[in-house]
């Protein structure tokens, strides 16, 4: 990572400032060369070399093409957490962080690489690093007006490229709107389903207890007709025995 911002800091420095440009190549070059070492070390220490090999074609990427080195950057990110508030939210934050961090750096270095080809050729329209930085967000958001394009043969390879992240922001951020909306409705209808199974455990309670004070006012009510049957009952033998 250190390495990579140190590439980053030349790589801008030599296309921007266009000072020292001998100390920025050889810093460039010796940034590739730690590159490649550590990718052929780590291939051969690895105990499957081909399953390693394929899950690091990103690596053999930054190493193959010197524009990618500084999305190396890109593991800084693994420590925010801005979205880890549940399960869902924390792979949706997760994809929304690398997505845009992954296609904000490539609209700088695309930026950078596109200036740096398209200057000073024939017919070019960037002809500043701004009007690069505006083309590659016009290029990356697809909205393509056509005010400045690249003329060089580069220069569209690397538009080319931009697309591609271009189409992929577009398909990750319609999925994670999809993913968040389902969670939405999945929610509301699990609280409806909770209020509802509240509301019959409450009405099935009431009723029991309703239940439960009939039954108490019928026992009470029938242990008063004994007692009054009882009542009359001596009352006739009171009487029975006074007419004798």
């Amino acid at each position: 990572m250190a390495l990579s911002v140190m590439f980053l800091v030349a790589y801008s420095w030599e296309i921007l400032a266009g000072t020292h440009i001998l100390l920025c190549e050889t810093v460039i070059n010796v940034i590739w060369i730690v590159f490649v070492v550590d990718y052929v070390v780590s291939l051969w220490l690895a105990e499957d070399r081909w399953r390693w090999f394929t899950r690091n074609l990103f690596a053999l990427a930054t190493i193959a093409l010197p524009m990618l080195r500084p999305l190396r950057l890109l593991r800084l990110l693994t420590v925010l957490h801005v979205l880890n508030r549940t399960s869902g939210m924390a792979v949706r934050g997760r994809i929304a962080v690398y997505a845009f961090g992954a296609v904000g750096m490539l609209m700088y270095v695309g930026a950078l690489a596109v200036y740096s080809v398209e200057r000073g050729a024939p017919g070019t329209t960037i002809d500043g690093f701004g009007t690069a930085l505006w083309w590659a967000f016009v290029t990356v958001t697809t909205v393509g007006y056509g005010d400045v394009s690249p003329v060089t043969f580069e220069g569209k390879l690397i538009a080319v490229a931009l697309m591609f992240a271009g189409i992929a922001l577009i398909g990750i951020v319609t999925a994670t709107l999809a993913s968040w909306i389902v969670d939405q409705v999945n929610f509301e209808a699990h609280r409806r389903e909770t209020a509802g199974r509240k509301a019959g455990e409450k009405r099935a309670a009431m009723a029991t207890d309703s239940a439960v004070d009939s039954a108490e006012e019928l026992r009470a009510l029938r242990e008063q007709v004994r007692e009054l049957t009882a009542s009359v009952a001596a009352l006739r033998k009171e009487l029975a025995s006074r007419g004798r």
